[in-house]
């Protein structure tokens, strides 16, 4: 994944409407309305999280008549999710090692 699409996941990630509207989107597509009704904010500030959602490509958007309907973009997701397990096992792996050299220097220091 690009860093500058990375950039955009975790930037969009980090705004507790913007995940409160991906967990509501986890549930299956909605309008913009009906994503904005949980929220006491206006509506041009629903639209500008949504820009910021799909601009991460966490979310599509599509017309139907007058309505707008959203959904969850499991790819965008998925991308993030790849960073972050490529890292947790990287941390792992090296936190590992490092317990095994230090159980090794502990026995040989005694």
């Amino acid at each position: 994944m690009q860093a500058q699409n990375l950039d955009r996941t975790f930037a969009a990630l980090a705004d507790p409407t913007r995940r409160a509207i991906l967990a509501r989107l986890a549930a299956g597509e909605a309008t913009v309305a009906e994503l904005s009704r949980p929220f006491s904010i206006s509506a041009p500030a629903i639209s500008r999280h949504l820009r910021v959602l799909e601009a991460a490509d966490l979310i599509a958007q599509t017309r139907d008549g007058q309505f707008r309907r959203c959904k969850l973009n499991f790819e965008g997701l998925e991308s993030a999710a790849q960073w972050l397990e490529f890292h947790r096992r990287f941390w792992s792996d090296s936190l590992d090692h490092l317990e095994d050299r230090l159980k090794a220097v502990g026995r040989l220091a005694r």
